[in-house]
């Protein structure tokens, strides 16, 4: 087994684990599930912190995939969804969501110039990239079959869907339709 192979398959897991915690994390913060034991800023902080380490991770696995000679992929395989013909579809959702958590991030540095409610719009995508990347790496993982990695892929999706309920009783009705948070005092 090739070093660049070991890179590819940690670095993807290694992405994977901090997107499921800057996940867990938003919701956790969002929803107020941790109450006051801690404060909002550094709870915040993390978050953002876990969300940049995934993009960083995600952005090795890439680089690893585009020198690796056993699956060759180019870097327009690695950059447009669709391209690549070695599962096409699992590609294509781990190349989507790489540039919708782009987005997202960016997000944390002009919030204040697109409002909370536009932010928020644009936040509400990272449940689309936990499920495209869960999906990305149940479909095109080497690993997924090995019961730590299935057991982070089951654990990671219980986790972040229990909190979306959570999440959705936390607000009212009238707050979700307005796009108001029960956080959008910060």
């Amino acid at each position: 087994m090739s070093w660049e192979w070991l890179v590819i398959r940690g670095s993807g897991i290694a992405a994977f684990i901090l997107l499921s915690g800057s996940t867990i994390w938003g919701l956790l913060v969002s929803s107020k599930a941790l109450g006051k034991l801690a404060k909002i800023k550094a709870l915040t902080w993390f978050h953002e912190s876990l969300g940049i380490s995934a993009l960083l991770a995600t952005g090795l696995h890439m680089f690893a995939l585009s020198i690796h000679d056993f699956l060759p992929f180019t870097w327009g395989e690695i950059l447009i969804p669709g391209k690549s013909s070695w599962r096409t579809l699992p590609v294509a959702l781990g190349v989507v969501s790489f540039y919708t958590l782009v987005i997202i991030i960016i997000s944390f540095y002009v919030k204040k110039h697109i409002g909370h409610k536009a932010w928020r719009t644009i936040h509400f995508a990272s449940l689309g990239v936990f499920l495209g990347s869960l999906l990305h790496g149940i479909m095109s993982g080497s690993d997924t079959r090995q019961p730590l990695v299935a057991g982070l892929y089951f654990g990671s999706a219980v986790v972040v869907a229990a909190l979306i309920a959570v999440r959705m009783t936390s607000e009212s009705p009238r707050d979700r339709v307005a796009g108001v948070s029960p956080d959008a005092s910060r």
